[in-house]
């Protein structure tokens, strides 16, 4: 096989992978790698602890498509083991034990999305569970591994040592999590390993074990914390301020175009895989004014679609966002909720409520009193507003800008 970059020589490459990077132990020694007559071995480890992924989480999986793209191996480490565990980072208090049947169902629709984003190709891509080495090890070998490390090293992370400082219960079995990780560096002899900022401590830690192993210790390439929709906290679903990997197209486009104008820059450099060229021109026609804010929305929009659902469907839910909020008509397909009779007349502060299209009456009735909803397309104004559901079937009701049910009458 011939250089993995291909005609692309070490010094772009590294320019290109380090890219909207926050931390690489060591640039030298990822330029020393690059150029070498041989694909790299690029690690990541995914905890599968929930069902979806989202662009905050996605940010590094990016990464890890651009050295697949030079011409590296991604090695992708399911950590079904270590997810038994929990990872205690940004943790102020133990995570709770999840079911092997959860993690294994997490387990598949994180493969099914992260195969949106990696190449699948069977020279580009290999998939390992971390209990494939850490189940079968035996109390001797887990011994030697604790002796690897003193528990001063393992306080010093910032959120055990936050834990200590405030007498939180810290269990032993989260300060193995680190060990258990490092050793999946081993077990796969990484040449690379790629983690958001906060994973930092734990790839440290998969270098040192390494050395101790007498392997080359793994370059560590940490990418930042994607800040949500919302432009203050990092992307959560907790937060209700994320784009999902999974989510249609229009949703996901929609919320795009709600970003705050200052992290277009920050998110194109992040989550669409453009070169770092292409980055600086969007980021020059912004600074010139060449560029309005809403275009340069739109043009990440599409590309980011395009990423998730293929070529043409950023430019179709375009349209279908043109169609919704510029001529104010109603979706192409409007989701169908079933209405079961019961009080008549109802009040359609409750009818929000009981569609799901606000989490309780209270917020229904503070929907309609910002201005926010909306029935067969004009506003309703009266937040006590009551009416007969015989009058209710085939209407169209609208909360906010992307929230909307067409009714049924059971």
């Amino acid at each position: 096989m011939g250089p993995p970059a291909g005609t692309t020589g070490a010094d772009e490459a590294l320019r290109v992978l380090t890219a909207g990077t926050v931390d690489v132990v060591t640039e030298r020694e990822l330029r020393e790698r690059l150029g070498r007559d041989r694909p790299l071995r690029v690690k990541l480890g995914i905890d599968p602890t929930a069902s979806d992924l989202h662009l905050g989480f996605a940010v590094v999986l990016q990464k890890l498509r651009q050295f697949q793209d030079l011409g590296h191996v991604a090695v992708l480490i399911i950590g079904d083991f270590t997810a038994r565990i929990g990872d205690p980072t940004g943790r102020t208090k133990t995570r709770p034990t999840l079911r092997p049947e959860e993690i294994e169902a997490h387990a598949r629709t994180y493969l099914e999305q992260a195969r949106r984003i990696l190449d699948p190709a069977p020279e580009r891509l290999e998939v390992r569970r971390n209990s494939e080495w850490l189940e079968v090890l035996r109390a001797d070998e887990l011994l030697a591994l604790a002796g690897e490390v003193t528990v001063a090293q393992l306080l010093e992370r910032k959120d055990f040592a936050a834990r200590y400082r405030e007498g939180t219960p810290i269990s032993l079995r989260e300060l193995w999590y680190p060990l258990l990780q490092g050793r999946d560096s081993v077990a796969v002899e990484a040449d690379v390993e790629l983690g958001g900022s906060d994973q930092l401590f734990n790839n440290l830690m998969g270098r040192q074990l390494q050395e101790r192993a007498g392997q080359p210790p793994q370059v560590v390439l940490t990418t930042p914390l994607l800040e949500g929709t919302d432009g203050v906290r990092k992307m959560s679903k907790s937060y209700d301020n994320f784009v999902g990997v999974a989510e249609p197209a229009e949703e996901q486009f929609g919320k795009l175009m709600s970003i705050p104008d200052g992290l277009i820059v920050r998110y194109a450099t992040l989550t669409t895989r453009w070169t770092p060229d292409t980055v600086e021109a969007l980021a020059a026609d912004l600074e010139a004014g060449q560029l309005s804010a809403v275009d340069a929305k739109r043009r990440l929009a599409r590309r980011i679609v395009d990423l998730y659902h293929g070529d043409g469907a950023g430019e179709q839910a375009e349209a279908e966002f043109d169609r919704v909020f510029r001529e104010h008509a109603a979706p192409t397909e409007v989701p169908e909720h079933v209405l079961e009779r019961g009080p008549d007349p109802i009040r359609l502060a409750h009818l929000l409520s009981a569609l799901g299209l606000v989490p309780s009456n209270k917020e229904g009735r503070r929907m309609i009193e910002q201005g926010a909803v909306r029935l067969d397309g004009r506003r309703v104004e009266d937040p006590d507003l009551e009416l007969p559901t015989t009058e209710l079937d085939g209407r169209t009701l609208q909360v906010g800008r992307r929230r909307w049910a067409r009714i049924r009458v059971g």
